[in-house]
């Protein structure tokens, strides 16, 4: 027996809960012809809702239907890291598919590829990624590059869309998946040098369905050789609260606290629950009230005064500000995923378990 939730952020679940529609989109995408829409998708949403295991996910799918896929970080050296791993991963896949070696992973090596400088000066990153591009067309494989926590200040972020942007438009067999808290994805649209990035299809990570998350925590548990009592099970469910990483957190805790037991009962799944709570606190609720400004902090203590969902007119009351102000704040935090539209101009926290820990983090901040 093995715990196969994998709560570790960016692992590929055994069971990836309530994105099938995205993930048919995307694979119908790599099958059909370059022009495709959701060939250029981005995954916008807060921590813990999936974003990187997504991508990873979308990464496999693309290499069992002949892409080569590239994963980067939104860091410098960004350009040349997806040079160098096109050259990596597309020797492995010629190596597996015609049993070719290559001594040295470089990308003249692998697809013979020969760059001649005029007069001392090295081709720019377009030239060398057309080249590259033409390379693989002649085995017929496509290029899929994922960004995860896409920072629009980054220089090499802004040439990779603008450059994509060009070679896309030349029917080249290149997809972009990206990735990004709301603020980051908000900032990147709203950069003109690439503003054809607002046609992208964008997919907004939200609560998963308690049907959704009961199934892929039944299947979970089950391939891992245990089974889960039906209380314990529904229980488990009201804990995660539609919350991705929350899924993965309690599934491994629970897990574990089971012990050699085969069947996971109440107790188990309670005591997984506290543990999961404690570290969803610590790893993703602070993270994000940490990045917050004074102001925001004002807006949100202003939510906990209605028992539910809030409307700008309570919160311009209990804070004493304009509307102007709470509109401003409030875009901000809808922005960075912190609270949601619940509907007739109602929102509410977004984050499972934030409304009860705020007013803690907010005592130890002040």
């Amino acid at each position: 027996m093995k715990n196969l939730f994998t709560p570790n952020f960016g692992q590929i679940p055994y069971c990836l809960a309530g994105r099938e529609d995205i993930v048919g989109d995307i694979t119908h995408a790599l099958d059909n012809t370059p022009g495709d829409p959701n060939q250029t998708t981005i995954l916008v949403g807060a921590r813990g809702t999936g974003k990187t295991a997504l991508l990873r996910t979308m990464a496999a799918v693309a290499e069992q239907r002949g892409w080569i896929s590239v994963n980067v970080a939104c860091l410098p050296g960004l350009l040349e890291d997806i040079l160098q791993q096109t050259a990596r991963n597309g020797a492995a896949f010629l190596e597996k598919k015609d049993g070719v070696r290559f001594k040295s992973i470089n990308i003249a090596s692998v697809f013979g590829i020969e760059w001649e400088y005029a007069r001392g000066i090295e081709p720019n990153w377009r030239s060398r990624m057309t080249d590259v591009l033409d390379a693989l067309s002649e085995h017929d494989l496509g290029l899929l590059i994922t960004v995860d926590e896409v920072d629009p200040s980054l220089d090499e972020m802004i040439q990779l869309a603008s450059v994509y942007q060009l070679l896309a438009g030349d029917g080249r067999k290149i997809a972009l998946l990206m990735a990004g808290l709301p603020h980051q994805v908000s900032s990147l649209l709203a950069n003109k040098s690439v503003s054809f990035l607002r046609r992208a299809a964008q997919c907004h990570l939200e609560r998963i369905s308690d049907a959704d998350v009961e199934a892929a925590f039944l299947a979970t548990v089950k391939a891992s050789g245990k089974d889960i009592d039906a209380s314990a099970l529904q229980e488990a469910v009201a804990a995660i609260d539609g919350f991705p990483y929350m899924l993965q957190l309690v599934g491994y805790r629970s897990w574990q606290a089971t012990g050699e037991a085969l069947k996971i009962a109440d107790h188990a799944v309670e005591e997984g629950a506290s543990l999961a709570e404690t570290d969803m606190r610590t790893r993703v609720l602070k993270a994000t009230l940490d990045e917050l400004s004074d102001a925001d902090l004002l807006f949100l203590q202003a939510m906990l005064q209605q028992e539910g969902a809030s409307e700008a007119s309570q919160i311009a009351q209990a804070l004493g500000k304009s509307s102007a102000h709470v509109s401003t704040y409030r875009r901000r935090l809808l922005e960075q995923g912190v609270i949601a539209e619940t509907g007739r101009g109602r929102f509410d926290f977004a984050l499972p378990m934030l409304r009860p820990y705020l007013p803690e983090y907010i005592a130890s901040y002040l």
